[in-house]
Parts: structure tokens; sequence; C-alpha cells
């Protein structure tokens, strides 16, 4: 099919988009006065311009002008009892009544950590926190104060929140092959560098010779034990249980971030790989749709937090472990237990596997790597290693994506733009049958640009 044809799928998605949103686009227009861009979560953005949530209910999302989607995103993994979950509610409504934050300790917040360390074998205690972010930065803090050493490494590619010294390289380095040069983004100063050190996801032994270059030096090595950002790229059992070994062979400690991956598990990823961290980062999954985050791991690196303790780590925050999202939380855990995670990921198995046969009816290039109850959807047939083979693809599929993400939207299915898929307990049969038929639908429709992706893709070298 010609250019021109290409160019009228693309115009008329994009038209279709701003017509039955009109409502999104005018908000979108009035908060871009007050807030950079219209928003406040880079994540959250997409053009031509994001829907604006009027309402959720189950495993169904409602924009402003009224459309239904049926909810991939699931506010970034984190709602996977679905929007509204009854049991969630009721008991947020009691606790309501009581109060929302009081400034004294109240008894959920011990039975989520007790939930928690009961559930994960390598939790033996734990401290709340409002975000993610504050949950590895806390992480750090702890493996810099139980070690008295400074240097950290991380994967190229890897996320861990917001502050500076998970920035660096928050982005695979793409301008040189092999070993990643550390790099910072604007904003992000450049003296983090001095202690950070970056390796590549999947390689041991760039991170052992690290390991021996700053032999004595190094706090802890911290990682997605699956790369979020970085593309949904599992770590194998090999190489999570290699990190293991040669942190115990380099006195340094192993931090998992399991913000995104502890859904797949009753504990953790951890667990399906039979690895036990030093520390471990939590969040999304146990706030019950709030503010969350949580570290934990080994009683002698967290008793560093003991206030009754001489030189004990300060940490605090007005709303930490506030009642309602520890109530919340509680609730949530409650019946999110092994039982519904099966069910969960074996639905997850079967939405996989009818992407897939999509893929392979239409004759599209892509690849769906299956994360129990996640899945990535990515229009090449390079092999997944790293956050930069991620990058390296996307660099020829990412306006098919586009598209693409805007096309399923037009059919009522909302996924996150970068191809991330996640699935939540309210979910049926009937809708993944539903949402399966509409990817193939989508991928008919946008079949010229498919092809011309896969070109890109086989005409580049990198």
């Amino acid at each position: 099919m010609s250019e021109t044809a290409a160019e009228k799928i693309k115009s008329d998605v994009l038209k279709r988009y701003e017509e039955r949103t009109k409502k999104s686009k005018a908000h979108n227009e009035t908060a871009k006065q007050f807030l950079p861009g219209g928003d406040t979560r880079s994540i959250g953005f997409y053009k031509p311009y994001p829907v604006f949530a009027e309402k959720g209910n189950g495993a169904y999302l409602y924009d402003s002008d009224g459309n239904e989607y049926l909810d991939f995103v699931n506010n970034m993994t984190s709602l996977v009892n679905g929007h509204a979950h009854p049991h969630v509610t009721e008991a947020l409504r009691k606790q309501l009544e009581k109060g929302t934050v009081h400034g004294i300790p109240v008894e959920p917040k011990y039975r989520l950590a007790e939930h928690l360390c009961n559930r994960i074998p390598s939790m033996e205690s734990l401290r709340f926190t409002n975000t993610g972010s504050e949950a590895t930065l806390f992480a750090m803090r702890a493996a810099r104060g139980f070690t008295g050493r400074d240097k950290f490494i991380k994967i190229d590619g890897g996320y861990h929140g917001n502050h500076d010294f998970v920035q660096v390289n928050l982005f695979p380095d793409m301008t040189t092959q092999g070993l990643p040069q550390p790099y910072v983004n604007k904003g992000i100063p450049a003296s983090v560098l001095k202690d950070m050190l970056v390796t590549p996801f999947d390689d041991l032994e760039t991170t052992e010779k690290l390991l021996k270059e700053n032999r004595g030096e190094v706090a802890a090595i911290i990682l997605e034990p699956i790369l979020g950002t970085g593309g949904g790229v599992p770590g194998s059992k090999e190489y999570l249980q290699g990190l293991r070994k040669l942190a115990d062979q380099y006195d340094t400690l192993l931090i998992f971030d399991e913000i995104i991956s502890f859904r797949l598990h009753e504990g953790g990823y951890q667990s399906i790989v039979d690895v036990k961290p030093d520390l471990t980062t939590l969040g999304k999954v146990i706030g019950g749709g709030f503010p969350i985050g949580a570290f934990g791991g080994r009683r002698d690196i967290m008793e560093i937090f003991n206030p009754m303790l001489p030189d004990s780590i300060t940490h605090s925050g007005t709303f930490t472990a506030n009642a309602m999202t520890m109530t919340a939380g509680l609730a949530n855990m409650e019946i999110f237990g092994e039982k519904e995670i099966d069910e969960l990921n074996k639905l997850g198995t079967a939405f996989s596997n009818g992407l897939r046969q999509a893929l392979t009816d239409t004759g599209t290039i892509g690849q769906v790597r299956e994360l129990g109850s996640m899945a990535m959807v990515q229009f090449t047939d390079r092999e997944m290693k790293t956050a930069r083979d991620v990058v390296l693809g996307f660099m020829n599929y990412g306006e098919l994506m586009t598209f693409f993400h805007l096309e399923m939207m037009n059919r009522g299915v909302y996924f996150l733009h970068r191809g991330m898929f996640n699935l939540c307990t309210p979910m049926t049969e009937t809708d993944i049958n539903k949402a399966v038929a509409l990817f193939k639908e989508t991928l008919e429709l946008l079949k010229p640009l498919a092809d011309e992706a896969g070109q890109r893709e086989a005409d580049f070298k990198f």
C-alpha cells in the first residue's frame, strides 16, 4: 500500500480520537494554563493529549466524554483488584468515619507490615513510605548506613523513582557499544555519577568486573528483577541467583525493587527465582489504590532505623502510614493471595497467547512477553535482553505504537502507551477475548504502518 494510504490511516485514527474525546481536549487546554503540559505525571502523557477520567468501576474506566475502556493500565499496575473494589471501599468507609490521619500509630499499620513480612521470606521487618521513590531512596540510605559505603551498582535503563541517584541512566545509554557510559539528565547534579556504577541487565561478567574494580566501596547492587520502564524484560533465575552469589562474594548488599513485580507471586518475583535479597522495595499493589511505598528485609539492616538505638537514621513523613492507606492496603492484600494470583496469572497466559495468535494471523512482526498477569507487546523480532534492546526496537516501531495505542482507545481498550498491558482480578475470560479481538482488528487496520516498521527494523543497524 502506498505511503499516502498509510498517512490517511494515521489521519483517520487521530481524527476519530479527537472527535470522541472533545471534553478531555477541553480539560487539557484548561489544565495547561496551570500545570506544565497539563499534568503532573510524565508517564501519563501521550500525544495528542490524554483522556481525563470521570470514574472507574471494576475492570473498566470511563472518561469525561462517557467513553468506556477496558482498563489494562490500572494506575500503572497498582489497582490489581480493579477500581473501587467493594471489599476495599467498605473498609475505607469504616475508617473514614474514624479519621484519615492521626499523627500517632494505628493498628492497621503493623497489621499490614505483619501481612507483608509473612508473605515475603526475605522480609523480616519493614518501614512504610508514601511512594515507591521514597522506598528506594531509604533502601539505599539503609545500605549506606549499614555498610558505611557510598557506591551503588544499578542497571542501565533501570527505573527506581525520582530521586537524584537513581536518575543515572534512567534511559539506557545509546551512544556506545558495550559497557554503558553513566550519564544524568537535565536537573540532576553530575556529582551523583561519582557514586553510581552502571551495568547492563543480564550481564554477570560486567557486574563482577565493577565489583572487583571497586572492591570494598560498593554498598549495594540495586535492580528490578523485571525491568519495568525498561520494557518488561525479566531476569532469569540463573542471572538473579548469580547476582546473589556475587553480592555475597564481594561482601555487598543486594536490593530488589519489586514495586511492579511483587504482584506476580505471593512472595514476589524473588520467590519465583528462589533468591533472598538483603532489602526489598514495594509499592503500588500494597496500597489498595492509595499512595504507598515500603522497604524492608534483614532485621539487622533495618534496625538502623530503630529510634531507641543511638545514631539511628531518621525517617519520617507527615502522611507516612496514614490510617486510610494502611486500611486500604491491608484490605487489598487480604483478597489478593495465592489463589487470586494464580487465577490472574492463568488469565494473563490466555491473554498473551491470544495476542500472539493475532500477530501471527495478521502477519505482523512482533512479540508478546508474558509476565504472569502482565504482558508487553513490541512490534519487533529483536531479542530482548536489556533495556537498550527495547529502545533499539522502539526507534523503528515507535510511530506504529503511537497510533496503535490511539486506535485501541478508539475501540475501548486502554493500555500503557509503551505497549504494557496488566490485568486486574475483576477481568473475565469474556473481557480478555474481547480485548484480543479488538487487538486483531486494530492490527488489520494498521497493517501498512506495521509493514513500514518491519522494513525499518530489517534495514536498521546500530
